[in-house]
Order: structure tokens, then C-alpha cells, then sequence
């Protein structure tokens, strides 16, 4: 391939990358800062020990399993 038969993509690429920033300025809520910084919150609450998917449920859940197949097994 010949040098003068290269394309250039760059300013298709800058272009691009306008029209992808464009849209998801246009996409965003107006109060987006606001709506991000509920949600950081909301993800950084402390989980209720009694949460699906907890650790101390799984345990709890996991002893009651074993607890009656063992007494199922003893009587």
C-alpha cells in the first residue's frame, strides 16, 4: 500500500467522539450529580445482617440445614 493511498481516521475518530459525548450529555438527567451521589449512597449503606445474600444468613441458613439433617439422622 502506497503512502498517498492511506486514510486518515483521526478526524472521523475526534468526530465520533463528539457525537458519543453529545449523546450522553443529552442522555444524562439534568440533576445527574445529585442521582450519583444517592446512588454511592445507597450502595454504601451497611446491609442488614438478615439481607439476602449476608454472610450471617447463609451461616444461619446453612446451620438449620445441617442441624435438622442431623437430627432426622439421630431419630
Amino acid at each position: 500500500m502506497d503512502s498517498d493511498e492511506q486514510i486518515d481516521i483521526r478526524d472521523r475518530l475526534r468526530g465520533y467522539a463528539a457525537r458519543q459525548l453529545v449523546i450522553a450529555r443529552m442522555s444524562a438527567p439534568a440533576n445527574w450529580q445529585d442521582e450519583l451521589r444517592e446512588t454511592l449512597a445507597a450502595q454504601r449503606a451497611i446491609p442488614s445482617p438478615w439481607a439476602r445474600g449476608s454472610d450471617a444468613r447463609l451461616f444461619l441458613e446453612s446451620f438449620a440445614i445441617f442441624f435438622v439433617a442431623t437430627m432426622m439422622f439421630l431419630i
